[in-house]
Order: structure tokens, then C-alpha cells, then sequence
């Protein structure tokens, strides 16, 4: 079945523009063209129609008479099919809060068909949503790799983009140390530097698989930079980083024993 879009704008053109993009980049990840099976003005509208159909994808402006993107994106938060959401502005000062809320991808108008085919093909890959070992193990399931240990490892290229000076800078995975929950976004500790990301702590766990770990619901640790392992005077651990700082990240009781499984202690 062709992946179904919802398209949200309150601007006629802009509806008909991404319509017209969605034709140009022809199928896509799912191996058939995206399938434009609504329309809505504003947010009200298009909660009605999510309320009513399932759909795979939605295209959604931030700016809107009524309830904003965002807040139809916060609203759709709890359904059981919920649809990957890319958002579609003029406006690039909302992408914090948008990879805050799970986007697949925030575009800034105007875009070509090329930077949407690219979006596209990333939100509809991801799937449902899903946080922590459900997703951990979806992405070792992904379709085409096969059930083996081959299967299972994470892909060789991992990069995330950080904003800095005015450029985008692109930090390999591998680099990271580990990444901490902040309001609204998200900090990379690196061996020399703590940087800044607009993706939530969620958002980066799917994007780092293989040898990075949840230990808290605040910390994705490396596992590769993991000096010590320390216990705590309640009967804890934490966990001592090969940082220039020696950096001490806390274990949360319920990771502990996976961190143990994972690091064979």
C-alpha cells in the first residue's frame, strides 16, 4: 500500500507546491510513490482528519491560524498509529522544539524536491515511534539485513549536526562521549568541548545504536569511553568517562543491569 500523507498549510499554494514536490520524487522508501489522501487549513482540521484516518506521513506548517504545528504535532503524541511528522515552514527559529516533539525532519521553505525526497524517505524508514530497547531492537530488525549478527550492526557512518559559528558542523558518533538531556534540547559532552544539539534525548538514541547505552533517563553513554565504574554511597553506580575531565555520569538503578549485561561485568 502507497505510504498515505496528510498535507497541513493554511496557504493554498504552499499546499499545492508540496503536492507537486511529493509527484516529482516518485517512490520512495517503501517503493512506491507518496499518496496525498488529505488536506487540512489549520490545526483543528487536521487533528479531525488524523482522528479519522491513519495515515503514514504529515506535512506540517508551524505558523497557522488556530493551534500552531507544533501543537497539533504535541496533540498527536498519544495515538497508536502515529504518523511521522515533517515540518514545513518559513520559520527556522521552531526546530528545537520540533526535534523536541519526535519531527522526522524539519524543512525551512523554500525547498526542492530532492531535500524532500531525502525527509521523506527518512521519516517513512523510521516507522512507528518507539523509545529505548523497542527501539533498539526495530532497528536491528530493519527490513533487508537479515536476522544475523551481520544484521545487527549499526551503520558505519553516524553524524550529527551541530551548529556552531554560524556553520554546521558534523560530529561523528564516535566522538561523543556521551549526550545529556537539556530543557528543550540536548548536550553532546565531547573529549575537549560540551556542544549543543536541537534533538531531544530520544531522538538521539535512535540515531546512535551499536555500542551507545540509555543509563538514565538524562544520559546516552558510549560505551567506549567508559573508564570506571564507580558505586555510589546508596548503593549505586556511576560512571567515570575518558574525557579530559573524567566526567561522572549516574546509573539509574533500572539500566544497571543492562549496562553489567552490556559491558560483561
Amino acid at each position: 500500500m502507497p505510504p498515505r500523507a496528510l498535507i497541513v498549510d493554511d496557504e493554498a499554494p504552499a499546499r499545492e507546491e508540496l503536492r507537486y514536490l511529493l509527484q516529482e520524487i516518485g517512490p520512495v522508501a517503501q517503493g512506491a510513490p507518496v499518496q496525498v489522501v488529505g488536506e487540512a487549513t489549520n490545526g483543528e482540521e487536521a487533528l479531525v482528519l488524523l482522528g479519522s484516518l491513519e495515515y503514514d506521513l504529515v506535512l506540517l506548517d508551524i505558523r497557522m491560524p488556530g493551534l500552531t504545528g507544533l501543537e497539533v504535532a504535541r496533540a498527536i503524541t498519544g495515538l497508536v498509529h502515529r504518523p511521522q511528522v515533517i515540518f514545513t515552514t518559513a520559520y527556522p527559529d521552531h526546530a528545537v522544539d520540533a526535534f523536541d516533539l519526535a519531527a522526522a525532519d524539519y524543512l525551512v521553505k523554500p525547498f526542492d524536491a530532492e531535500r524532500l525526497r531525502r525527509a521523506v524517505e527518512r521519516a517513512l524508514s523510521a516507522g512507528p515511534e518507539r523509545t529505548g530497547e523497542d527501539a533498539a531492537s526495530a532497528e536491528a530488525r530493519r527490513p533487508g539485513e537479515g536476522n544475523g549478527a551481520a544484521g545487527r550492526e549499526p551503520p558505519n557512518l553516524v553524524r550529527i549536526p551541530v551548529q556552531k559559528d554560524g556553520r554546521t558542523v558534523l560530529v561523528a558518533g564516535d566522538a561523543i562521549v556521551y549526550a545529556a538531556a537539556a530543557r528543550g534540547y540536548a548536550s553532546l559532552k565531547l573529549p575537549d568541548e560540551r556542544v549543543l544539539v536541537s534533538f531531544s534525548l530520544n531522538e538521539l538514541e535512535r540515531r546512535l545504536q551499536g555500542h551507545f547505552l540509555r543509563v538514565h533517563r538524562s544520559y546516552l553513554v558510549n560505551l567506549r569511553h567508559v573508564r570506571e565504574l564507580v558505586p555510589d554511597f546508596q548503593g549505586g553506580l556511576a560512571l567515570v568517562m575518558n574525557d579530559r575531565q573524567r566526567s561522572r555520569v549516574e546509573v539509574s538503578r533500572r539500566h544497571a543491569r543492562e549496562l553489567r549485561r552490556r559491558l560483561g561485568i
